[in-house]
């Protein structure tokens, strides 16, 4: 098995969600989310992740100004 160091950051969250018996609807869901955030920010490393909690908000702001989501999908959160 590869180090979680070797996998793509999809793949690890794809991992603990199966592990968490996510449903597979949730667990493409949130993997379109995530793409989405890293296409924002327009990530192309683990290193891009840093200050993730002032990416979150803009991300945040922009889906609330820009796309017009709802706040209650903004309330979403993954479970511990």
């Amino acid at each position: 098995m590869s180090s979680s160091k070797n996998k793509h950051l999809l793949d690890e969250v794809r991992d603990f969600m199966r592990l968490k018996h996510y449903s597979i609807h949730t667990e493409r869901t949130y993997c379109e989310w995530i793409k989405r955030f890293v296409h924002f920010h327009r990530m192309s490393s683990r290193e891009d992740l840093k200050d993730g909690e002032q990416k979150i908000e803009a991300f945040l702001t922009h889906l609330a100004v820009k796309q017009n989501v709802a706040p209650a999908t903004q309330n979403h959160k993954i479970r511990p």
